[in-house]
């Protein structure tokens, strides 16, 4: 398909100005294709006698076209453009009418059928240019127009869309028009619902979930319109724009791609934040956030979008710091920001040492192929850093100034970086263009190391900064707790200006002095010698969870630049994390020491003593729950525990039994976890993946057992799992990744061996064939990662080199790439 270039959008925004839309919708005609037909007024400027331009389509067939009552040729489209010519000045009317084919991959219009009671979801993903799978348009953010849309539908279903819908009999819906939105943002769910609703502030609230899973939603339904009134409430307590449209739906739906969609007024979920099975603080806390960052894009997205996608930084990146913020403001998750260190950061950290890095906002994206790519820890977690290192430097007073004269200026219209600055510049007298050229159009991480030096009683801290930007930060100096060798307290915290002008004095000799203390800013962290004895010895006395996370990271930077041992890191781990009492640390510290430390960082020699440690570790923090007071870090403790399992016996009996000696009892969550362990390490069949489907038949079910499956250390069943990945186009996009998770073991490296040459070609003809999600999919998750040798990585370097991968799956092999290079690095210094 031909992907529109940032010229031949420039070029159509300066000729059309486009004013309505009129969708009608049939979803009635089978379980393939639906009928789409779509009617556009725009206006043509100028006054030169006539004009040339095109629409965009990607129909399975094209039926009619007619343009200002005259047919128009359907087969002049061209793969997914229709030419429009000698357009006269004045206004126009475009009908066409198409069917279009259903998805499975989460892009257009995806349909899924419930495993659980046989009911289909159909609902709508239009990012960037998969508007064009479900209604003709002129696709780009800068055309903005009105929307109204009709729907017919099956009998017994509800239609959710962007404004308040009405059931008009016979199966026809037709939601409120819209006002001005982008094509992007257009959306339809459509389905048997199980729907709460109520209303905030005179407008009506919904939220809505298939009904094989009403009771879990009903089960949280108070705390989903506790978080939603609370931040709805928060943003316009900070924002004067009120929130733009006639009502707010957030509709959980199937085998969702993101984990949230910021449609105008129709919010979808990945409906995996409907908890079937138990889950931790920190999980709901994450869901909160979601909640808080789509709401934040009706006005940052919605309300003023972008006018191309070199700006899609100010979409997520405001979301994102809005999302952590308010959450953290609104709602009863206050400590927000320790979650996004330990998690969000690391992965923006990881993307900016890349070779595929980009500023946050790039100057030049030359097409959507390229866009796509820039959805990232990038855009989301840099530039979440970097707005919050902003307020660190403005103000929290001026910042939102500028935001609400920003909004002021391009509401219901587009922006770019040069407009959103000089809103803020009108906010304060700081010199906010200097400071968006520094942070906003650079690539990489500063680090930041500190030297302490004169005599014990007057001391002096210098920072050295390899990097270029100009940091604000806390630098926190830590003493021992007199009588209490283990916990450290806290002399207070100096706010810092980088790069410095003289030494800073510090009095005393500090046992730790931790850089970036509160985590204002975005750089790599390093210790001196002392503090780091101190941290090796008294991490987890360390009062402030943001503080242990600000260290856990710089260990984590250390490790993966070769500075740090391994072994040292999983010795720190093993001393401090049974004591740690914050679940997001613990969650995100052991998932870096299985997931990459074990299974990457460590040769394949060490590796069962590197999870013998963390199984020990995982252990420890069991006993420690034996009281039942710290019931979510007794489920990540025996998560972690299942996964370390190098002995099938005590999980295996753990599974026979039901539960966890002391607790908990095994949810279906559990009990898939337990079973693809078994299946890793050869101790189940299928009769016993078959008899837990039959238990839970559920689509998580099917999942499950297609994960356990693809797990199963059989010659026959990873030929099967290969056969489904990739020579056969069948599998959704949840069940491909559900397969690619099972398929690759550390265990089974000898068995899969003959498969690692044949992913590089596979995956490039699967991208072709199956396009930008499944692409993501292959690269992410089908990926031989635990292959980490030099064959692996120059068979990938010559698949770039040679074998054109589509931009998506390019993307991702050479992130793939960097990150198995670096596991190679990291093992050789392991090894000096």
């Amino acid at each position: 398909m031909s992907v529109l270039t940032r010229d031949e959008a420039q070029t159509r925004a300066r000729l059309l100005d486009v004013h309505h839309y009129a969708i009608d919708l049939d979803l009635t005609r089978g379980d393939d294709t639906f009928d789409s037909r779509t009617a556009i007024r725009f206006t043509v400027r100028g006054d030169t006698d006539s004009t040339d331009t095109f629409v965009e389509v990607k129909p399975a067939e094209l039926r009619a076209v007619t343009l200002d009552g005259q047919p128009l040729d359907p087969a002049a489209l061209d793969e997914n453009r229709l030419a429009l010519k000698n357009l006269a000045p004045g206004e126009h009317e475009l009908h066409v009418d198409a069917a279009m084919r259903y998805s499975r991959t989460g892009e257009g219009m995806h349909r899924f059928t419930d495993p659980a009671d046989g009911e289909t979801y159909v609902y709508t993903q239009l990012f960037l240019d998969d508007v064009q799978r479900v209604y003709a348009a002129f696709d780009q953010p800068d055309l903005k127009a009105v929307f109204d849309l009709t729907v017919t539908a099956p009998e017994g279903w509800t239609v959710l869309a962007n404004g308040v819908t009405e059931d008009t009999g016979e199966g026809r819906w037709k939601a409120a028009t819209t006002p001005l939105i982008s094509t992007y943002l257009v959306a339809v769910a459509a389905g048997p619902w199980h729907s709460v609703r109520t209303e905030h502030r005179g407008l009506p609230f919904g939220i809505h979930c298939r009904r094989s899973l009403a009771p879990y939603l009903d089960a949280d339904t108070d705390e989903l319109f506790e978080v939603t009134r609370a931040c709805f409430d928060r943003y316009h307590e900070k924002f004067d724009e009120p929130y733009p449209f006639d009502s707010y739906d957030q509709a959980f739906v199937p085998e969702f791609n993101a984990g949230a969609m910021e449609n105008p007024g129709l919010v979808t979920f990945r409906d995996d934040f409907v908890f079937r099975s138990a889950v931790t603080d920190t999980q709901r806390q994450t869901r909160a956030m979601v909640i808080a960052h789509e709401m934040a894009h009706m006005w940052f997205g919605d309300l003023v979008t972008l006018r191309w996608w070199d700006d899609i930084w100010l979409n997520e990146s405001f979301a994102e710091y809005m999302g952590y913020q308010t959450t953290a403001e609104a709602t009863r998750f206050t400590d927000t920001w320790t979650d996004f260190g330990v998690t969000r950061k690391a992965w923006g950290y990881d993307a900016d040492q890349r070779p595929s890095t980009h500023p946050v906002a790039p100057e030049n994206v030359r097409d959507t192929a390229s866009a796509l790519l820039n959805f990232d820890g990038i855009s989301y977690a840099k530039g979440a850093s970097a707005l919050r290192q902003l307020v660190a430097w403005l103000g929290e007073k001026d910042f939102l100034a500028g935001i609400n004269t920003h909004f002021e200026r391009h509401k219901f219209a587009n922006a770019s970086l040069a407009d959103f600055i000089d809103s803020l510049a009108a906010a304060t007298d700081r010199d906010v263009h200097a400071w968006a050229e520094s942070w906003l159009r650079t690539t990489g991480v500063d680090t930041l190391v500190p030297s302490v030096t004169g005599d014990n009683g007057s001391r002096a801290l210098t920072v050295r900064r390899t990097g270029e930007r100009p940091h604000r930060i806390a630098v926190g100096l830590y003493d021992q707790s007199p009588g209490d060798e283990g916990r450290l307290t806290p002399r207070g915290r100096l706010d810092l200006d980088i790069p410095q002008t003289e030494p800073r004095p510090i009095g005393k000799l500090p046992v730790l002095v931790v850089l970036n203390d509160g985590d204002l800013s975005y750089a790599k962290i390093r210790f001196d010698a002392d503090s780091f004895r101190a941290v090796r010895e008294s991490l987890s006395g360390l009062p402030d969870p943001l503080t242990r996370a600000v260290v856990w990271n710089a260990l984590r930077d250390a490790v993966r630049d070769g500075e740090l041992p391994a072994a040292t890191y999983l010795d720190i781990a093993r001393t401090h994390l049974p004591h740690e009492t914050d679940l997001a640390l613990v969650d995100g510290v052991l998932a870096f020491a299985a997931g990459q430390v074990a299974d990457r960082y460590v040769t394949p020699e060490r590796r069962p003593a590197a999870l013998s440690t963390l199984a020990e570790l995982c252990r420890d923090l069991i006993r420690r729950t034996e009281d039942g007071d710290h019931p979510g870090l007794r489920l990540i403790a025996v998560r972690h525990r299942i996964a370390t399992a190098a002995h099938p016996d005590t999980i295996a009996a753990w599974l026979a039994d039901g539960i966890v000696p002391g607790g908990p009892e095994l949810d279906p969550e559990l009990r898939w976890r337990i079973l693809t362990r078994l299946a890793v390490l050869g101790a189940v069949d299928e009769d016993a993946i078959a008899a837990e489907l039959a238990i839970d038949p559920s689509a998580t079910g099917q999942e499950g057992a297609a994960r356990c499956r693809a797990a199963l250390p059989d010659a026959e069943a990873k030929a099967r799992a290969w056969e489904a990945m990739f020579a056969s186009d069948d599998l959704s996009n949840y069940l491909f990744t559900a397969t690619a998770q099972g398929f690759w073991q550390p265990e089974q490296s000898d068995l899969v061996r003959e498969y690692v040459p044949r992913y590089y070609p596979e995956a490039v003809a699967l991208a072709a064939r199956r396009g930008p999600a499944i692409a993501d999919a292959a690269g992410r998750w089908a990926f031989p990662a635990h292959a980490v040798d030099a064959d692996t990585l120059r068979l990938g370097q010559e698949c770039l080199a040679d074998a054109d991968p589509i931009p998506a799956l390019r993307r991702k092999l050479a992130d793939q790439l960097d990150d198995l290079a670096r596991a190679l690095r990291v093992r050789e210094a392991n090894t000096d």
